[in-house]
């Protein structure tokens, strides 16, 4: 399974945690519109079928934030690091304040440029490089969302990544409809108010299926 990346010289580095810009998003994913097949799964979660091999994303629950003609990129969230964000917050030169979120896990986000930071949250909030997603979810890849946090000005929740997934144009259709994924619409509070293991079962629960119902022939939502 190839993943696409983005362009280089959009990035921009602080304090060796490595944001990707507006740019980044924009020019990898293009205008928010819907696909060349018709569909547009923004807002949704992929789950990888039982007979995914990628060991990248077997077990893995996507969330994908933007899907259009020029490909998607999503963010695995339920792959918590043993990093924590305060740890984090230290690499990067932030003395955070006691608010709750310091011994909370960075999630590896996908297998692409594990060095770039995403934050996904709620509220959407007014950040320098915010993607707005569905219900309230915002993506953000500038710094001063963290340094908000660090000050307990940020979010109310937040989910801090390395890395993420992404498709070329096409690409996301095609596996898709080889049955390599089930889509559903997402759910926030699946990401913000679970725990990591609970929340595969929990997207699959919007279905009204579990995971014993699925097998390799299954189709997608």
């Amino acid at each position: 399974m190839n993943h696409a990346v983005c362009p280089t010289g959009v990035s921009v580095k602080n304090w060796g945690f490595v944001f990707v810009t507006r740019m980044c998003i924009r020019g990898f994913l293009g205008i928010k519109i819907a696909s060349m097949s018709g569909i547009n799964l923004t807002h949704h979660f992929l789950l990888a079928m039982p007979g995914m091999t990628d060991p990248n994303f077997a077990g893995a629950l996507t969330y994908l934030c933007d899907h259009g003609e020029q490909g998607a990129l999503g963010i695995v969230v339920n792959r918590p690091m043993t990093l924590t964000i305060g740890e984090l917050f230290e690499q990067i030169g932030l003395d955070p304040v006691n608010n709750g979120f310091g011994h909370q896990r960075v999630y590896l986000g996908g297998p692409v440029q594990n060095e770039r930071g995403f934050v996904l949250h709620r509220p959407i909030g007014a950040w320098s490089s915010t993607l707005a997603v569905g219900e309230g979810v915002g993506l953000t890849t500038s710094k001063d969302i963290l340094e908000a946090t660090a000050k307990g000005e940020g979010p109310e929740q937040i989910i801090v990544s390395l890395g993420y997934a992404g498709w070329a144009a096409g690409q996301l259709e095609e596996e898709v409809k080889q049955n390599a994924w089930l889509t559903v619409p997402a759910d926030p509070e699946v990401i913000f108010s679970l725990p990591p293991a609970e929340r595969i079962k929990a997207a699959l629960g919007i279905l009204g299926i579990d995971m014993a119902m699925l097998s390799d022939e299954a189709g997608h939502a």
